[in-house]
């Protein structure tokens, strides 16, 4: 892949696909193509500064191979200056208006480090920056991770199979040719450039691009130096591990993806364990004719001493905000001081307060409140994980099949109440929510974070 991107003579390439295949490696050389020409420049976009200096990103990586070249760094201002006069920079474009302080410029070489993560406006603005007035050729060059609800999606969608999401081998850096429609703003291909000529008059100017597969075996010094990075990219959830591992630009989050019935064994019994958990997923709204209100949800988890989990019991009920108060002081009642509680807060002063209040009202209790962090998903994704690799028990009980329907259907399901609380609970059993967030509403509780992570970690066999 590194090869077919350094060789490509289109006006645009994009590469890219699985992670970890060297993408982000190819484009700072190819970067340094020009670097022996005085008024050569080249501009490199991440979406935000952070993802530049981040560890292991584009200027760590940068450092490795342009002071080979006699190149100076600027870390303040993220600029290589060659000794020829040739400059290298990055940039963020991580707000839509931040485009237009790049007004005027005329910039060669315009390199795009994850190109899924711009928006459209953003990229046709800096392809009319994409500009040279030397004998140096004007190049757009840029890398990517499939995203199925990208804009990129449709513009590669040649180079990708409509069926399975998977690149087309058989076309990996082929170039073919396009022309921006400026009334209709839209783009029309040709296989030509005498074809596009053909079809939009002489004086139509085609631009050339193309799409280059690149596979985490495309790596090969990564893979030398981390051979277990595969691994990690299997372990993920099957939708991130279909676009991270597999370079599929189809799949995206649908029942059946996150969890599935087989995953979770019905058992009679669970080992003992000193790390015991219920978390809540609170709901306000008393069941009555006409209307569809959440559940409030309580599903009580622990993890035992080589890291397997076990789901004890779930409650659930449609009540009035002071009957979720009874619930759950009631659930604590019949757990035991043993079991730790989780609850969430919501962002705001008033979750903070609500948490605050659950805390005095479970006085006597371990409690930790921890943030809502981002979306369902997202949160759900390390539970996938376990339960796909089968280290999630369910201990036989009445709730099973709720559950089971529920892990069916997600994301797409009416109700998620209980994989909410899965997800939360999984999370405080290994530690995720260990920060101590706003340390006056667990002024009472230990923190069962903390405790958890001390657990000997899970190793999966893959």
């Amino acid at each position: 892949m590194q090869e077919e991107f350094l060789e490509s003579s289109a006006d645009i390439c994009v590469a890219g696909g699985s992670a970890f295949c060297g993408k982000s490696w190819a484009l700072l050389h190819d970067a340094a193509r020009y670097v022996d020409h005085p008024q050569f420049r080249a501009v490199i976009f991440r979406r935000t500064t952070p993802e530049i200096r981040n560890p292991g990103g584009l200027w760590d990586t940068s450092e490795e191979i342009y002071p080979l070249l006699g190149a100076t760094g600027f870390s303040a201002s993220l600029e290589w200056r060659f000794p020829s006069g040739a400059r290298v920079k990055f940039a963020h474009l991580e707000y839509e208006k931040d485009m237009y302080g790049w007004l005027g410029s005329q910039i060669p070489y315009i390199g795009f480090d994850q190109l899924e993560m711009f928006s459209d406006r953003q990229f046709w603005y800096l392809y009319g920056r994409n500009r040279s007035v030397s004998k140096i050729p004007k190049f757009i060059r840029a890398t990517c991770n499939p995203d199925p609800d990208s804009w990129l999606a449709k513009f590669i969608s040649w180079w990708i199979h409509p069926a399975t999401g998977y690149p087309i081998q058989s076309r990996s850096g082929i170039p073919r040719f396009f022309v921006r429609m400026k009334d209709a703003d839209t783009i029309e291909w040709g296989n030509s450039q005498e074809d596009l000529r053909a079809r939009f008059g002489a004086d139509c100017e085609p631009t050339s691009a193309c799409f280059i597969m690149g596979r985490i075996t495309d790596n090969r010094i990564g893979m030398e130096k981390d051979p277990g990075y595969a691994g990690k990219l299997r372990a993920l959830p099957r939708v991130d591990r279909e676009r991270l591992l597999h370079g599929n630009w189809k799949v995206r989050p649908a029942a059946g993806l996150y969890f599935k019935r087989h995953y979770f064994e019905i058992v009679d019994a669970a080992p003992a364990s000193h790390a015991v958990v219920r978390t809540w997923d609170l709901a306000a709204t008393k069941k009555r004719e006409g209307n569809r209100p959440d559940w409030t949800a309580g599903l009580k988890m622990s993890m035992d001493d080589r890291g397997g989990f076990w789901i004890h019991d779930i409650r659930c009920d449609q009540v009035s905000p002071a009957g979720v108060e009874a619930m759950i002081l009631n659930t604590a009642s019949q757990d035991g001081p043993s079991v730790a509680i989780g609850i969430p807060q919501d962002p705001g002063q008033a979750g903070k307060a609500q948490a605050e209040h659950y805390v005095t009202l479970l006085a006597g209790y371990t409690v930790r409140t921890y943030p809502a962090r981002g979306n369902k998903i997202i949160r759900a994704g390390p539970a996938s994980s376990q339960a796909e690799h089968e280290n999630i028990k369910l201990l036989r009980g009445p709730w099973n099949d709720a559950f089971l329907n529920q892990a069916d259907n997600f994301p797409d399901g009416a109700n998620d109440d209980m994989i909410d609380c899965l997800s939360d609970a999984v999370a405080l059993l290994t530690g995720v929510y260990s920060g101590s967030g706003d340390s006056e509403t667990v002024r009472q509780s230990r923190d069962i974070g903390e405790r958890g992570s001390r657990l000997p970690s899970r190793r999966i066999v893959l």
